[in-house]
């Protein structure tokens, strides 16, 4: 048996709850194969910016490497660009995952991190101003549901982070696997990153 990946979703107060829990369905279709963590800066109950809280199982200091590091948006990112210890650690286990994934405003943090420095990167729409200033030297792609660039992976607004974890596994499961997934889940997969209506709905083209 392969052994399995870890999935580690990184967690801050005021984080979007579908841009964690959205991705982590499908994942979560595979436990043979993904082994989901949460990870926070520190342990226990993380409220969303919804309300409801998560847990987190791991303290990002003292967290294993992960496999697959995502890094959610929400309302929470506008405090947390400034926040060097957490972008600290995502720098560190950034540096030793296969993947390096955001959703929605989360591409903020990694572009603030420096992480999507020279690389081809989108974000939420409707944020797009705010999330595109974190990363100058970023090249900003505002049509699209995902952008894959090398071993980094980033979504557009909330929904579109499911899109991408889809994506993610058809890259290391196979496209039959993505598909059964989606079909597992009832969800409509957009399998074209290009195919995203929403830039022109916020102005942006």
């Amino acid at each position: 048996m392969t052994e399995k990946l870890r999935v580690g979703m990184v967690i801050f107060e005021g984080f979007e709850i579908l841009d964690v829990f959205g991705p982590l369905e499908f994942f979560g279709r595979y436990p043979e194969q993904f082994e989901i963590i949460m990870l926070a800066e520190s342990m226990g109950a993380i409220a969303s910016a919804q309300g409801p809280s998560a847990m987190a199982d791991e303290a990002l200091t003292s967290a294993a490497p992960v496999d697959i590091l995502i890094v959610p948006g929400g309302k929470g990112t506008r405090r947390e660009v400034d926040n060097a210890d957490l972008l600290a650690e995502l720098c560190r286990l950034a540096g030793n995952a296969q993947f390096v994934c955001s959703v929605c405003t989360g591409a903020g943090l990694l572009a603030k991190a420096g992480l999507l420095d020279g690389k081809r990167a989108t974000t939420n729409k409707l944020s797009y101003a705010w999330a595109t200033a974190q990363g100058p030297e970023t090249e900003w792609i505002a049509e699209a549901r995902w952008v894959e660039d090398g071993n980094t992976f980033t979504s557009a607004g909330v929904t579109a982070g499911m899109d991408m974890a889809i994506a993610l596994i058809a890259k290391i499961m196979g496209i039959d696997a993505a598909r059964e997934a989606a079909r597992y889940a009832e969800y409509i997969w957009n399998e074209d990153p290009r195919n995203d209506p929403f830039a022109k709905l916020a102005g942006l083209l």
